[in-house]
């Protein structure tokens, strides 16, 4: 496509994987997004046509004009017609034609839906946080809340904003603590996120309606804006390629099975601590007791080892030799240093020889040792039930424990099939480096999503 332009993402994990694809191919494009770096310098690249595109978030938003856009990309289809046409309407302002092209995948519904659920929070939620406010006389702060109940911060934050907003508001802030007013929370709040979230459902259906057309899609923006599409010209632009070619859907495959994600070490206890464990709240762990830095293979459910690592654990009970042979060739590329001497693994109840036999193999095509050192001392409930990550740590306290009296002496690779919040990862690596062991490198078969 001639010019430069601009491809919208959803989330910001997708504009990050999507900029070292197209960087792959030898494209002159960055990620923009909520965390980007120094923004207003990516703007300005892009409006010197220095850049091909921007693969960028919502965050580049309407006060942005670049009149000569000969492009707009759409990664998945925005949550509704208007955002759709906000968004593509920047391409061709001061050109005779631009194209507007949208890409359209499953989860692009599952991602609209999630930011519909969690618009407006359950009435379960809100009398959970009014509940925990109305024990506490003197108020309680975030971290207070996170301590009390199962809910993740976002949950959380979002709740207490939206209840702050109300005139009366039932809640008000003070210092860091939030505590309650005399006012109840009335009715129409409900029926105000009743009826928004009815419409949100009723603007993502109209967007997937506009995505299952034939043709016609300019007549059905203008209609569906309730504009007159009678004297519509159409567009003399040759048409793309409705499908990618197999080889290009091939090599993007490669490239997520090439793609890698980091593992960043905790380095500080939760609020509450873990008593069992002896350790205070909110404490620094010692850097000889920390994870080092590691690696994880995929995203859980990725096109690229993904969907592997689902098949392995729920549907073979068994990880297959391509997932060992990806595991070896990231370690081998990663290259931790000091290189590790041994191999271990997380235990699990659940599934108690998943795990191990997939360390064992790894191990032995890295020529290393496997030992199994750690146990589980009981049963918790699952992680991903744990909403956020005071919860998720305090689920692990006391749970995990070393079950020999002598460890392996060097540097040890730590295994696991999931991360998400990296507290079991965590613990083990204390626990590890308390009873002689050398650094711990964790290292993970898919990354969740679900972290808090």
């Amino acid at each position: 496509m001639p010019g430069s332009g601009i491809v919208y993402t959803l989330t910001k994990r997708d504009a990050e994987q999507v900029t070292g694809w197209l960087k792959s191919k030898g494209l002159r494009v960055e990620a923009y997004h909520s965390d980007s770096e120094d923004r207003p310098s990516l703007e300005d690249s892009l409006l010197g046509n220095h850049l091909k595109a921007l693969v960028a978030t919502t965050s580049l938003g309407m006060g942005y004009d670049k009149p000569d856009l000969g492009f707009v990309v759409h990664y998945q289809a925005p949550g509704s017609v208007v955002a759709y046409y906000q968004q593509v309407g920047r391409a061709g302002r001061a050109l005779d034609r631009a194209y507007g092209v949208l890409l359209s995948g499953i989860e692009e519904s599952d991602i609209t839906d999630y930011f519909i659920r969690t618009a407006f929070p359950t009435p379960e939620d809100v009398e959970k946080v009014l509940v925990a406010l109305h024990g506490a006389q003197d108020g309680l702060s975030l971290p207070g809340l996170q301590a009390q109940l199962n809910l993740s911060q976002g949950t959380i934050v979002h709740t207490l904003l939206l209840l702050s907003l109300e005139s009366p508001a039932p809640i008000v802030k003070e210092g860091n603590k939030w505590q309650l007013t005399a006012t109840e929370l009335s009715q129409s709040f409900w029926d105000r996120a009743k009826r928004l979230t009815a419409l949100r459902r009723e603007e993502h259906q109209q967007m997937q309606e506009y995505v299952a057309l034939g043709g016609g899609h300019m007549a059905f923006l203008i209609k569906a804006l309730d504009g007159k599409a009678e004297q519509l010209n159409e567009s003399d632009l040759p048409n793309l390629p409705p499908k990618p070619k197999a080889s290009l859907v091939k090599e993007a495959v490669l490239f997520l099975r090439r793609t890698n994600l980091p593992i960043e070490p905790r380095k500080q206890w939760p609020q509450g601590g873990l008593l069992k464990f002896g350790l205070r709240s909110k404490s620094n762990i010692p850097d000889n007791l920390q994870l080092k830095p590691g690696k994880a293979l995929c995203v859980w459910r990725d096109a690229g080892w993904g969907e592997h690592v689902f098949d392995g654990k729920y549907k073979d009970s068994h990880f297959s030799d391509d997932l060992v042979r990806a595991t070896v060739n990231l370690v081998q590329t990663w290259s931790p240093t000091p290189a590790p001497t041994w191999v271990t693994c997380i235990p699990s109840l659940e599934h108690p020889d998943l795990v191990p036999d997939f360390a064992a193999r790894v191990a032995q095509a890295l020529g290393l040792p496997f030992h199994t050192v750690l146990v589980k001392t009981d049963r918790r409930p699952a992680q991903k039930t744990m909403k956020n990550s005071t919860y998720q740590a305090q689920n692990l306290d006391g749970s995990l424990a070393l079950g020999v009296d002598k460890l392996p002496v060097g540097p040890v690779l730590l295994l696991d099939d999931m991360v998400d919040s990296k507290w079991t990862l965590t613990v083990a690596a204390w626990l590890l480096q308390k009873g002689g062991s050398g650094l711990v490198f964790p290292l993970a078969l898919a990354k969740t999503g679900n972290g808090a």
